[in-house]
This record gives C-alpha cells, sequence and structure tokens, in this order.
C-alpha cells in the first residue's frame, strides 16, 4: 500500500523526538514484560528500557517503560516513560495500545512541550492501519480527524509539516472510496445512487486526483437521469478545470451523442 512508503520519513521524526526524551539515566539490567513487580531504581529502569529499544526489542521496552510510570509515577522519568512507551509499541506495531499510551499522556500532560509528537504518534498509528479502498474506511477517517487534529493545535511543528502531505493522501484514499462505491452503483444502473457518490467527490475532495473522472461520471449519470442540463454544467466544469484529459474526451463525446441539442447551445 503506498501509505507504508512514508514510514521511514515517519521513523524520522519519532527517532528525533525521542532523542529529546532519552535523558542521562545510568544503570543497566533488562526486564521481561511478565515479570513480577521488583522494585528498582528509575535509573535502572529507564536505562533497560531505552537498552532494549535500541536493540529491536520492542515489545519488551514497552513493558519496561511501563514499569519506570508504575513505580515511579510522580518522577518526570513517568512523562518521558510515557511517551517512549507508546513509540515502543508503535514500532512492535500494536497501534491501539500506542493509542493508548499517547492518550493516556496528553490527558495527564496536555501542555507538555512533548504533546505534538504525541498526537503525530496516535494520527501515524490510524494512518498505517488504512486499508484499501475495497475495505471499510473507518480507520481512514481517524486518521483524518487525528491527522486534522495536530495540524490545527501545532501548525508550526515538524510534525504538522508531515501530517499535511499524508492528510492529503488520506482524502485521496477516500475518495477513492466514494468513486469506487460510484462505479458500483453505476455499472447496476442505479444512476441516483452513483450521482450521489461522485458528487461527494466534487464537493468535499475536489484537490484530489480524483475529480476529473467524477466530473465525467457526473456527466454520465445526470445524462441516463434525463437532467441534460446538469450533465452540461458538470462537463463545463470539467472541461474548464481539466481541459486536455481523457475525461474531459468523454464527457464532450457523451454530451455531443446523448444531449446534442444542449451540447451545441451552451458550446460544451
Amino acid at each position: 500500500m503506498r501509505m507504508s512508503l512514508f514510514r521511514a520519513s515517519t521513523l524520522a521524526l519519532f527517532v528525533a523526538g525521542a532523542a529529546t526524551l532519552t535523558g542521562c539515566a545510568r544503570g543497566g539490567g533488562g526486564s521481561s514484560v511478565d515479570t513480577p513487580y521488583v522494585a528498582r531504581d528509575v535509573g535502572t529502569l529507564y536505562t533497560a528500557a531505552k537498552q532494549r529499544l535500541d536493540r529491536g526489542q520492542y515489545k519488551l521496552a514497552a513493558g519496561l517503560f511501563d514499569e519506570v510510570e508504575r513505580q515511579h509515577p510522580y518522577s518526570v522519568w513517568a512523562r518521558r516513560a510515557q511517551v517512549m512507551g507508546a513509540f515502543s509499541y508503535y514500532l512492535d506495531k500494536d497501534y491501539a495500545k500506542a493509542i493508548a499510551g499517547a492518550q493516556r499522556f496528553l490527558a495527564v500532560h496536555p501542555g507538555n512541550q512533548e504533546a505534538p509528537y504525541a498526537y503525530y504518534l496516535i494520527a501515524i498509528c490510524y494512518y498505517e492501519q488504512i486499508a484499501d479502498v475495497s475495505r471499510d474506511q473507518k480507520i481512514t477517517d481517524q486518521a483524518q480527524t487525528a491527522l486534522g487534529e495536530l495540524i490545527r493545535r501545532y501548525p508550526q511543528s515538524n510534525y504538522a509539516a508531515d501530517a499535511r502531505l499524508k492528510l492529503d493522501l488520506v482524502r485521496d484514499h477516500l475518495a477513492g472510496k466514494e468513486m469506487e462505491v460510484g462505479r458500483f452503483y453505476e455499472q447496476r444502473g442505479q444512476w441516483l445512487a452513483a450521482s450521489m457518490r461522485f458528487r461527494r467527490v466534487v464537493d468535499e475532495y475536489q484537490t484530489t486526483t480524483h475529480t476529473p473522472e467524477a466530473l465525467m461520471r457526473l456527466t454520465e449519470s445526470y445524462l441516463a437521469l434525463g437532467v441534460p442540463e446538469e450533465a452540461r454544467k458538470a462537463a463545463a466544469v470539467l472541461g474548464a478545470n481539466y481541459p486536455g484529459t481523457q475525461w474531459y474526451e468523454r464527457a464532450y463525446k457523451l454530451m455531443e451523442k446523448d444531449a446534442p441539442a444542449v451540447a451545441a447551445a451552451k458550446d460544451v
């Protein structure tokens, strides 16, 4: 899926953010996620978690970061560990726990300097779960909402810049889903239902790559519904904005064939 092409740049942003959270603890040792409670000083716990993270043992690292928060809930390390634990779950592709961890951090520390990092983590967890357009798009909607929230709250951050790019792709994905459903209705002769899907693409996702086809299929649907004037309007918008495309050529031919009087009168 093309969404995954941006994982490398996403990780680069996360690593840059994580560098500010690692601190300078000293200590050693390790832990297992399922080991019983053993009291340890915060520096030892945090360093052990970071070592696991550096070795790619993401699940173990997440468990140790959680242990920092559990054993030392009121320390500055607990705040750091919350975010790093969520990041570790993300790297382990346990998106539900990563989102829950980041949301918990924001609930307790909404004004913390690492809040943009946490909002970005939530958004990316949704983003990387986006399925192809043949599947339900609930996750895609959640990704759009989370990316938009990050951009709204922290428009000047590095995370927002990346979020804008991903939001464009998310919107293109949602438009693609509308097009797929519209074509499904069209193939079955359900022209009104089809036109509503294509209209939504034109109205709500007009900056996406699907708009030219949506306008052509609106032309087609309106002609089939017996409203040639509406078809002319759709074709006119298509001609004005995408004059050299195959979609305009097809719309023009449809108007000449199925509504020649309207086409001639209005000079489509």
